[in-house]
């Protein structure tokens, strides 16, 4: 469509966007960012309401001055399917039919709550995580990647080792981001990576709950180190998850810093380590 075109169709209104750029430099990704977005999240037979930071850009080529802002606003209010991996890509298609695009890329953050019960009393409470549903296209292919952010305890194996009694622990986040993984629910993820911790977080915990979790700490000191090797170990095992990143954070209590570990890897879809 050219730009008289345009302008009719716009009422007379001209077309700044579209118009012509004499500096001949492609850009690969603009868009909008920072955009808070009441969304809902499916996750298999679940459908969870949430909130989400959402960032979508697409690639703009050279000839053109700039993409229309409003137009990844109008597709968002456009959506009615729940978002999900398998969403993503036909979201990503509409995306740059819309904007005129050959290439793009979306990511939603948005917290994610979990109920869980208890390790003795089983007392039921909700336990909120940090998860970031993502997607790439390029090339005529699409990449979605799905990312979750797991508190835990870690116990640290040295302070153990060498103390008469007692051992330091803290709280750690594990953070989790596959890549073009087979389907799985966001639940079975996030206990495979809380069965590698030291011990998992609750919201609610009664006394003996307290003491169990305390014990099993003591019992399973770990590294972050540690930490991301199992992870990695049962992501290769599982078999489900394609590429990998995994990283741990330990927030140090002896410590005015944190320690981290970083891991990266591929799953053979065997479920072989």
């Amino acid at each position: 469509m050219d730009c008289e075109t345009r302008r009719r169709a716009e009422g007379g209104i001209e077309d700044v966007q579209s118009l012509g750029d004499e500096r001949r430099l492609a850009i690969e990704s603009v868009g909008i960012s920072g955009l808070r977005h009441p969304i809902e999240v499916r996750d298999r037979d679940t459908v969870q309401s949430t909130i989400a930071t959402v960032r979508l850009a697409v690639e703009l080529p050279a000839e053109r001055r700039g993409t229309h802002m409003s137009r990844f606003i109008g597709l968002l209010m456009e959506q009615r399917d729940p978002l999900s991996a398998t969403v993503l890509p036909t979201f990503m298609a509409g995306m740059a039919a819309r904007l005129e695009a050959h290439g793009g890329e979306a990511r939603f953050d948005f917290p994610w709550f979990v109920e869980k019960h208890a390790p003795v009393s089983e007392l039921a409470s909700f336990l909120d995580y940090d998860v970031s549903l993502s997607a790439r296209l390029a090339g005529g292919e699409c990449t979605v990647a799905t990312e979750v952010a797991v508190p835990v305890t870690s116990l640290c194996p040295c302070s153990k080792k060498i103390s008469r009694y007692g051992a330091h622990n803290q709280r750690s986040r594990i953070r989790v981001q596959v890549e073009n993984a087979e389907e799985f629910a966001l639940g079975e993820l996030i206990a495979l990576i809380e069965a590698q911790a030291s011990a998992p977080l609750y919201g609610m915990l009664k006394r003996e709950d307290e003491k169990f979790l305390t014990e099993r700490a003591y019992d399973n000191p770990k590294f972050a180190e540690d930490t991301v090797r199992d992870v990695a170990l049962a992501c290769k095992r599982d078999g489900r998850f394609g590429t990998f990143r995994i990283e741990a954070e330990n927030f140090e209590s002896i410590h005015n810093h944190s320690a981290f570990a970083l891991i990266t890897g591929r799953c053979d879809r065997q479920g072989a380590a």
